[in-house]
C-alpha cells in the first residue's frame, strides 16, 4: 500500500556528475563520493541533495 509515494525511474548515466544548478556534467564535479561541487557554476552540496534537486528542476522544466 502506498502512502502518498511516488517511484520515479531515472537513468543513473551521470547523476552523480551533473550539476542540478546549471546542468554542467563532468567527472570533476564529484569531488568524494559525499561533496559535489560544480566546476562550471561554483554550486556546492552533498551528492545525495544534489542529484534530488536535480529530479526536482527536470520536473519543474517539464511542467512549464
Amino acid at each position: 500500500m502506498s502512502t502518498g509515494r511516488e517511484l520515479i525511474a531515472v537513468n543513473p548515466a551521470n547523476t552523480s556528475r551533473t550539476c542540478a544548478r546549471c546542468g554542467h556534467c563532468a567527472k570533476e564535479n564529484r569531488v568524494t563520493q559525499a561533496e559535489f561541487a560544480c566546476t562550471a557554476c561554483g554550486h556546492t552540496a552533498h551528492a545525495d541533495v544534489n542529484a534530488a534537486a536535480g529530479l526536482a528542476l527536470r520536473d519543474a522544466a517539464e511542467a512549464a
